[in-house]
């Protein structure tokens, strides 16, 4: 049986894969990085780890077995205890157990399972199709030697000798100097004219706007008792997911049904495939949403997962 291209099946669409009596290969988005000594780009991508503690049977993988190999749920879950017999066995006797595009795994000093992962594979759907790429840096040249030589042929200052040859341009600086001080002393006169028209008008409306308002000012003599409404609102990057539903309406019965379960139940938008998406509760911590996720497996539904998406 070929377990480790069950489990990568399996990362593609959920965030844990548990092996039974084993340990969990947890997978996290990763954002887009870049190299800085190589100009490297690299797309987001699934990271992965593997956690020895987490060894309860969720059924994912036991019923991805069963479908594939068309055999009943019990001869899968016999098939996977024998297989993690052997796996165990491997690492006593110091193997180094090597999973096809997950990674490889080993026993260190303290006898806990080490884990080195693949980076052959993104698990992370919505970068298919996105590889790595090189770009080459971008180099900034000083064009000082380039002015300097066009300094040389347009000088910029003007020298005495320049003064003398075209004395016109002494009498065309004091022209423009005087332009100049005119101009601003005419702007600063016309502006102190408008701020003086603007504030006028900013009083006539302030004094009609109150004079509105206090022929709109009445006076309640029973008002009635403030009431304090606790809106509780469902926030975090981590969803529970129960289902998603081509039909809207299908969606909206769901969440009837598990908030009359006791569920703080919503629709969750829909996903790339138009399907709208349910989900059980929303959480802000990793660790509560798989904990809120193994008990609503345990409870009967065993095609919950764990959505990882910040909603607008």
């Amino acid at each position: 049986m070929q377990l480790e291209q069950y489990i990568s099946d399996l990362l593609y669409r959920y965030e844990c894969v548990t092996v039974p009596n084993f340990g969990a290969f947890l997978s996290q988005r990763v954002s887009a990085t870049v190299h800085e000594s190589t100009n490297a780009f690299y797309p987001p991508k699934k990271s992965l780890t593997f956690n020895e503690q987490i060894q309860t049977n969720d059924g994912i993988l036991v019923r991805y077995i069963a479908d594939v190999e068309k055999i009943p749920f019990e001869a899968a879950s016999n098939k996977i205890e024998k297989r993690v017999k052997s796996l165990k066995s491997n690492l006593t006797e110091g193997e180094t157990l090597i999973f096809e595009n997950i990674g490889e795994l080993k026993l260190n000093n303290e006898h806990k399972i080490e884990f080195n992962p693949s980076y052959h594979l993104n698990y992370l759907t919505d970068a298919f199709g996105l590889a790595q790429f090189t770009s080459p840096a971008v180099s900034r040249e000083v064009y000082k030697e380039e002015v300097e030589a066009i300094e040389k042929i347009v000088p910029i200052a003007v020298t005495p000798e320049k003064r003398n040859a075209r004395p016109y341009l002494k009498y065309a600086a004091i022209a423009l100097i005087a332009l100049t001080i005119g101009g601003l002393g005419g702007s600063k006169y016309y502006l102190n004219d408008v701020e003086a028209h603007n504030q006028i008008a900013q009083e006539e409306a302030n004094a009609q706007l109150d004079s509105k308002v206090q022929e709109a000012t009445f006076i309640i003599s029973n008002p009635l008792p403030a009431i304090t409404l606790n809106v509780t609102k469902n926030t975090g990057n981590y969803h529970v997911v129960a289902g998603a539903f081509r039909v809207e309406e299908n969606s909206d019965k769901k969440v009837e049904q598990l908030q009359a379960q006791g569920y703080k139940a919503r629709k969750i938008g829909t996903n790339r495939f138009g399907l709208h998406q349910v989900a059980y509760d929303s959480y802000t911590n990793r660790s509560e949403a798989l904990q809120a996720l193994n008990t609503v497996r345990q409870n009967g539904n065993r095609d919950a997962w764990l959505l990882v998406k910040k909603l607008n």
